[in-house]
């Protein structure tokens, strides 16, 4: 699986946001998006005039940065929301809110996609009880997320459940951290999704090809 290797803060400062990629970090002003708001590199300061182009190219990538997917997948999810009825925009969030590893994050199992991501792959985790161990597996009401029993010692899993109370939990979603499980209540509505994100121009963009 192809993945980012960089530094990940450069991404967030490029695109001008937090895109929470680097889990505790993102929250504490060690933040780079906080302590150097403008792009990376020598012309960083710059201000560049974008086209209606750029907009759309440079909100594609943020979207695309933040959900930790390669260009592929991503094309391959628009092509999907597009296809099903009601507004594109709308139906790409709430697949793209519906993935597996980003159900983990928002439970609060993970402090970032990235590490909710490599949790899934290794099997930490059950949807209704059977072992799920793709990411992009897209959750639906009344799915119950389960930590396996073996797993629910990681001192990862238990500091980020330690910290959800600082973060804001999806009203679609439900979570009980006793017993190390959650439950989807319904399918995301654009109302739930209050990332900083106009997916319209990301439609715009692909209508192009």
């Amino acid at each position: 699986m192809a993945r980012t290797l960089g530094p990940v803060c450069r991404l967030c400062r490029r695109e001008g946001a937090k895109l929470f990629l680097k889990g505790d970090r993102c929250y504490t002003e060690k933040c780079a998006v906080d302590r150097r708001a403008y792009p990376p590199g020598q012309h960083g300061q710059a201000r560049p005039r974008v086209s209606n182009y750029g907009a759309q190219l440079r909100e594609k990538q943020k979207v695309k940065r933040m959900y930790g997917m390669m260009e592929r997948q991503f094309s391959g999810t628009v092509d999907r929301a597009t296809r099903m009825k009601g507004r594109s925009g709308e139906n790409l969030l709430q697949l793209l809110e519906r993935r597996l590893d980003n159900v983990v994050f928002r439970m609060g199992f993970a402090t970032s996609r990235a590490e909710a991501r490599q949790l899934v792959r290794h099997g930490h985790f059950q949807v209704n009880g059977r072992k799920a161990t793709t990411p992009s597996f897209l959750v639906r009401p009344g799915h119950v997320i389960t930590l396996r029993e073996s797993s629910r010692e990681i001192a990862r899993i238990v500091g980020a459940l330690d910290t959800l109370e600082g973060r804001s939990l999806p009203g679609w979603l439900e979570i009980d951290k006793g017993s190390f499980q959650g439950i989807v209540k319904a399918l995301p509505s654009r109302e739930d999704i209050t990332l900083p994100i106009e997916e319209q121009l990301i439609v715009e963009l692909y209508s192009r090809y």
